[in-house]
Formats: C-alpha cells, structure tokens, sequence
C-alpha cells in the first residue's frame, strides 16, 4: 500500500469510525479472531448495526458430518482479553492443536464490545434466538450478561459438554485449557 493511499485509508476510517476502528485497521489479519493454526471455521455476523446475527447452520452441519463437537469461541475484535487468550493460543498451537483437530470444530464468532447482548442472535437453520435465549436453550448456567471472551463446548446437536468460564483469565495455561478439552471440571 502506498503512503497516500494509506493516508486515505486512515482518513476514511477516522471518519467512519474514529480512533479505535484506525488502530484495529493496523492490526495484522492474523492478530484477531482465533489462530489460524487451529483451522477455525470463522462466521462474521450479518445485519450489523442494530442486528449481529451469527449463523451456526454450517457449523452444525459440518460438526455432525465429521462427528465432532463445537469449542464455540464468541470474541469482539476490540477486546484485550480476546486478544492475550488468542495470544495464548498462538504461543502454545504446537502443544494445543492435536487436541483441538481430534475432537472440535473450532467456530470462531467474530463480533465488537459494540454489539450488545439485545443485538445477538445465534441462529441454526430455520431458528433464531437471542443471546440470553441461547444460553437458556443450551443450559448454559452462567449470568446472562454478554462477556467477551465466552467460550461453549457443545454437541453437534447443541447440547452442553461442560459449564464454561467466561471474561478475563479464563484458560492461563496449557493445562486448564487441556481439562476443558478432556471436559474435565
């Protein structure tokens, strides 16, 4: 990219989005959303602004197809705890990832700490439910405040392997993350 066109692309996006959206703008691609050593299915949401609307329909499908289950990882491009669990990810794929490829499909749920818990919508074929109802509809236990980094295990029919911790500090070391895979509590 050329300087003045890298000039222009700054310009639009202050306009369009201030400070925050310039920064994530210089990110490199991989510094967001879950490695990609780990070959997540990634789904960005449609509808956006007043709707994030993320449908698992493929996810499902391909779960049920290849007989695995789904590590559900619902991060927001602007979050620092988002960011050093990813990080920790990318530190560790070497030992992490022949756990994950043998049993998960990773689905990556790329969203914003713009996106309210009113605006998200979980959708699989013809059904559509809002955060809170999703967590209620798969018996997820914890509060129903949207938290970001939020993590579900679940079958390929959706149903929950494991009540999940959410937000900061959650999966520190290879260990943890390792009793969660085995679904170990």
């Amino acid at each position: 990219m050329s300087a003045a066109t890298a000039v222009l692309a700054a310009r639009r996006l202050l306009l369009a989005g201030g400070a925050a959206a310039l920064a994530l703008a210089w990110l490199p691609a991989h510094a967001l959303g879950l490695p990609s050593a780990y070959g997540a299915m990634v789904i960005e949401p449609t509808g956006l602004p007043q709707r994030a609307e993320f449908d698992l329909s493929a996810a499902v499908q391909r779960a049920k197809r290849d007989n695995k289950r789904l590590y559900l990882y619902l991060g927001a491009n602007d979050c620092r705890y988002c960011r050093n669990y990813e990080a920790f990810l990318a530190e560790n794929a070497k030992e992490l990832t022949p756990y994950f490829a043998r049993d998960y499909l990773l689905v990556d749920l790329r969203s914003s700490l713009t996106v309210l818990a009113t605006a998200l919508v979980i959708k699989v074929g013809e059904r559509s439910w809002s955060y809170t109802e999703f967590q209620r509809a798969i018996g997820d236990e914890r509060a129903r405040m949207l938290v970001y980094p939020t993590v579900w295990l679940l079958n390929a029919d959706l149903k929950p392997l494991l009540q999940m911790p959410s937000g900061a500090g959650t999966f520190q070391t290879v260990a943890e993350q390792l009793e969660i895979l085995r679904l170990e509590q």
